[in-house]
Order: C-alpha cells, then sequence, then structure tokens
C-alpha cells in the first residue's frame, strides 16, 4: 500500500474531511427536519462517505446499496445490484464519494425517479465539473475540485487506495 501512497500528495486530511461531512449533515437535516430520509449508497466508492454522513444525520433514515457499473469507458450502464427498499413516496438521497463524468449518476438517478419517489436528491462529497459529460448536477455538494484524479476515502486507483482516511491527489 505505502507504495500507491508514493505516488500521491495530500489533499484533503480526516479533519477537513469531516468539516466537510458535517456541513452536508447539517444542510440536509435543515431542508428534511422532522422527516425519514432514504440514503443509497453506490457501491464501491461511496461506503465510506455513507458511512460517516449517516452517522451525522440526526433524522429517521433507511440505507440501501445498488451497484452501478459502465461496462467501459463511455459503454453501457448496467445494474449489477439493485436497491432493495420500496422508495414510492419517500425522499431519497443518492450519496456520491466524488461526480466525474455523471454517466452512471444520470443512470442511477432515472432508475431510482421510475420507482416515484417524493423526492431524490443527491448528494456528492467532491464535484468535479470539469469531467461531466452530462448535464447532471448534485444537490449538496461538499467541495467543488478541479480536474485532477483522487485517492483515498472510497476512491480508489485499479482498486488501490480505498481504505487510506485521507484523500491523495496524484502524481502526474
Amino acid at each position: 500500500m505505502s507504495q500507491i501512497k508514493n505516488e500521491m500528495t495530500p489533499f484533503l486530511t480526516t479533519e477537513e474531511i469531516q468539516v466537510l461531512v458535517k456541513k452536508l449533515a447539517t444542510q440536509i437535516e435543515s431542508e428534511y427536519r422532522g422527516q425519514e430520509i432514504v440514503l443509497i449508497c453506490p457501491l464501491r466508492g461511496s461506503v465510506h462517505f455513507a458511512a460517516d454522513l449517516m452517522r451525522q444525520i440526526q433524522l429517521p433514515q433507511q440505507i440501501d446499496f445498488v451497484y452501478v457499473r459502465a461496462e467501459s469507458r463511455g459503454g453501457a450502464i448496467s445494474i449489477i445490484k439493485d436497491i432493495t427498499l420500496n422508495i414510492k413516496g419517500k425522499h431519497v438521497l443518492i450519496l456520491e464519494e466524488i461526480i466525474d463524468t455523471g454517466r452512471t449518476l444520470s443512470f442511477l438517478k432515472t432508475r431510482l425517479l421510475a420507482s416515484n419517489p417524493a423526492s431524490l436528491k443527491i448528494v456528492t462529497l467532491l464535484d468535479k465539473p470539469a469531467r461531466r459529460e452530462l448535464p447532471i448536477r448534485a444537490d449538496y455538494i461538499g467541495k467543488t475540485i478541479d480536474d485532477r484524479y483522487v485517492v483515498g476515502y472510497g476512491m480508489d486507483l485499479d482498486e488501490k487506495g480505498r481504505n487510506y482516511p485521507q484523500i491523495y491527489n496524484l502524481r502526474n
């Protein structure tokens, strides 16, 4: 694991990440005060973010997991594991660790809207609009970043680095 860290420079510390998570939780609590929410965690990268955020949100909540995958860069998108909760009439939040091209997120949003939730919003820790291929926006954004490759806190480089508690930039 240290080999990949040698290719990285620090970007966000654990403390800075937690400040962003708390900010997002406060915004969500303010909007959904007194209501139950359903958190949808796309696997695998969003697990760290989802766990931290759900502990910060002091509202009745449920969580479910979905695994959506693009077959290749720009290729077909498919659902490997769908949600199991009935979200009809519920307030649903998709939790993303980072929004990059927006392709899989757009696909997931369309899929979830077909289940007729009362509302559907997107929460992201990091937003990278420079890479966007589709016009999709998050409703809650922790931090907007420029076009950089980041690893850690669920984000990976060839499945390595997801477990790092901080976020690092890949050196060029």
